[in-house]
């Protein structure tokens, strides 16, 4: 049995959910599963990257098919980067499936299950569906695109009818399982793994240690970063409101590394402003990421409202990896601010609230042993209930059922 993992962005790609699936892939093959991966040629932030077709990599095999390469400047051109991922990704899992394969389609792009399922059910393979956001009610919250009600009610029941006929949907929280119970999918059907962080490569590193924080000559100021995507999902304003409520401040800066849609706003409303306590940094590398989250004191985590129980913004895992204090900004009673209550590693603020934001950057900037004891709950938090060995466990565990089901089948009755 090959296990058959599809997403628009692998190795070496460098967004989150590249990196996860990526990980994982690699960890299976290493448990001795024949492993493949479907992936673009191009990179999730570089459109003009061309990747090898094909690839053998950690034991794992990359088949990078044909796309339209126009980017996610543009939603025009996004879109038709889906489509032609959707029309070529047929052809290469009919070359790749056989009979008792199983096949992994995450969610970039949405619903590309719905292609998944047709070519699995013709090829006698088993559909694990592992939702990293769910769409198109994502789309209909945000806006954008714009999906007219007749025809989001349509991709809805398709995306549910391709949830009921896979053999099990890896959901990525609590709120997500309780989402796809309302909406009729059996619950023997769901099983949540949330993500995780590569715990390894990002640990703890004393701010003082920060190569990044000397290079940028930071000296002993408090650090608010954020690191990762700040795309639409996300809330650039409040953090913008705090900065600006902050910028007479000697004390804070701001450090906003990635990128996204949110993150080209943010630093032209910064630059328009002419505030001078936020800096803007690129992507970093896995490689450097412990030293890159070292550099902050504090690392900010935001998600609207709308959107909870269909995204989990996976950048949580990474800060309390790094053990850092975590300022979540949406719903108080989100997937995220649950877990920020319980285990007391760090605080949330309502969207829009940026003078609160602000107030508690300056309590945590004042009180370091605060900002010590809440970065230790969230390492604590990480290790006892989301390590990467205990999700790589999990789906071991699960794909080996669905491998011995499968072969159970085929011996004769």
């Amino acid at each position: 049995m090959t296990i058959v993992f599809v997403n628009r962005f692998c190795h070496p790609d460098h967004s989150a959910t590249s990196q996860i699936v990526s990980d994982l892939a690699a960890s299976l093959a290493a448990r001795n599963f024949s492993v493949s991966m479907i992936s673009s040629r191009m990179r999730y932030d570089d459109p003009s990257a061309r990747l090898a077709p094909m690839e053998k990599w950690q034991g794992v095999g990359i088949y990078r098919i044909w796309t339209s390469r126009f980017g996610r400047k543009h939603l025009p051109g996004r879109l038709l980067d889906y489509l032609s991922f959707y029309w070529s990704l047929p052809f290469a899992l009919w070359r790749i499936l056989k009979r008792g394969d199983v096949v992994v389609a995450k969610t970039d792009p949405p619903l590309v299950s719905l292609v998944v399922a047709f070519v699995a059910r013709l090829r006698g393979a088993k559909m694990v569906n592992w939702l990293q956001d769910v769409f198109p009610e994502i789309a209909v919250s945000m806006g954008e695109p714009k999906v007219p009600k007749p025809l989001a009610y349509l991709l809805k029941k398709l995306r549910n009818y391709s949830l009921k006929t896979a053999a099990m949907n890896v959901v990525i929280g609590a709120r997500m399982a309780e989402y796809f119970q309302s909406q009729s999918i059996p619950l023997n059907q769901i099983k949540t793994i949330p993500n995780w962080a590569h715990e390894n490569d990002i640990r703890p590193v004393q701010t003082s240690q920060s190569r990044l924080r000397h290079q940028l000559g930071l000296g002993e100021k408090f650090i608010v970063g954020y690191s990762g995507n700040l795309g639409r999902a996300h809330d650039p304003d409040t953090i913008f409101h705090a900065a600006v409520s902050l910028q007479t401040s000697t004390s804070v800066f701001f450090l906003m590394i990635g990128g996204g849609h949110g993150y080209e706003y943010l630093k032209k409303r910064v630059a328009d402003a002419d505030l001078k306590n936020m800096q803007f940094l690129p992507y970093q590398p896995l490689e450097a990421l412990s030293d890159s989250m070292a550099a902050a004191d504090l690392h900010l985590v935001s998600l609207r409202p709308a959107l909870e129980g269909k995204i989990v913004p996976s950048k949580f895992y990474g800060i309390a990896a790094a053990q850092r204090p975590i300022g979540f900004i949406g719903d108080h009673d989100g997937e995220l601010a649950r877990l920020i209550r319980q285990s007391k590693c760090g605080f949330v603020v309502s969207e829009g609230q940026g003078e609160e934001l602000a107030g508690q950057i300056l309590m945590l900037a004042g009180d370091a042993e605060l900002c010590r004891v809440q970065g230790q709950a969230a390492r604590q938090l990480l290790d006892s209930a989301f390590s990467r060995a205990l999700a790589h466990q999990q789906w071991h565990d699960l794909l080996r059922e669905l491998s011995d089901n499968a072969k159970a089948e085929k011996l004769p009755q």
